[in-house]
């Protein structure tokens, strides 16, 4: 007796053997009610004996329900196990993003300062860019090499949390060419909405010629939902003038990316 119990994500990556279970079940989940049992093995690398043994055994712990005929589907207990793998599985990568590669990782800031090799720096975000200077910060590192001020710098060991707080992304819909197109986009109220933000991105050529109408050319255009969300994450307030067709598919994908956003109306009749 070895006294207290082994952690179960541990016991799963030292036995190969309890990976290929749960490989096999995500396989009978994801194809079910049809399973190919040869597929699954020249998939996983196994033969399909093995992959009829596991099965076996999947059933007979309630894992998995057989209805005949290579009919297998996964049980309520098997879901609720795939889950407890799989959470332990994203709990053991974030452990490795957060603590063990940030702890190799040499990260690029600005230095504020000149700085030397060694030196222990408060690492911070201004603007969307970070920083690297002597000043006290909530997150911290050394620096990898002599850096003069303005320079970009490595920073290793960085520990703690980056003080920043995400952008707010606001939202002005306008209508397709064919119902208007930037002719109903209310340009007073856009101009107001231009001059209190970072960045501007246009999504649409109805987007941008609203955005001419005012004086103002887009920062972003090409890839600008991706540009918004990024500069978001980085602190900077974005304005993304959005066709209408494109509009909810990016509240989707800002909803998903759990960024905070506000929506204005600015299409006029």
């Amino acid at each position: 007796m070895t006294g207290a119990a082994e952690d179960p994500l541990t016991a799963l990556l030292r036995s190969k053997r309890e990976v290929t279970r749960l490989q096999v079940l995500v396989e009978v989940a994801e194809h079910q009610p049809s399973v190919r049992q040869q597929e699954i093995a020249t998939k996983l690398g196994v033969t399909p004996q093995a992959v009829s043994e596991y099965i076996r055994e999947l059933t007979e712990e309630g894992l998995v329900s057989a209805g005949g005929r290579g009919r297998y589907e996964v049980t309520r207990v098997g879901i609720e196990w795939i889950l407890a793998k799989a959470e332990g599985l994203e709990s053991y990568a974030r452990h490795i993003r957060r603590d063990v590669i940030q702890q190799v990782s040499v990260w690029t800031a600005i230095a504020a300062e000149d700085l030397h090799e060694g030196e222990e720096v408060g690492v911070y975000m201004v603007a969307g860019y970070l920083y690297a200077s002597r000043s006290i910060q909530s997150a911290k590192g050394a620096v990898v090499r002599d850096a003069k001020s303005g320079e970009d710098v490595g920073i290793a060991r960085l520990s703690g949390i980056i003080d920043h707080q995400e952008g707010m992304v606001h939202i002005c819909k306008v209508p397709r060419v064919g119902k208007g197109g930037s002719r109903r986009v209310n340009t007073v109220a856009l101009a107001d909405m231009v001059a209190g933000v970072g960045m501007v991105a246009a999504v649409g050529l109805e987007a941008v010629i609203a955005l001419r109408r005012i004086g103002r050319e887009p920062d972003l255009f090409f890839g600008a939902r991706e540009g918004v969300i990024e500069a978001a994450f980085h602190g900077i307030s974005c304005l993304i003038v959005i066709v209408d067709e494109e509009f909810t598919e990016f509240l989707t994908r800002l909803e998903g990316v759990g960024l905070s956003y506000s929506i204005h109306d600015l299409i006029v009749p």
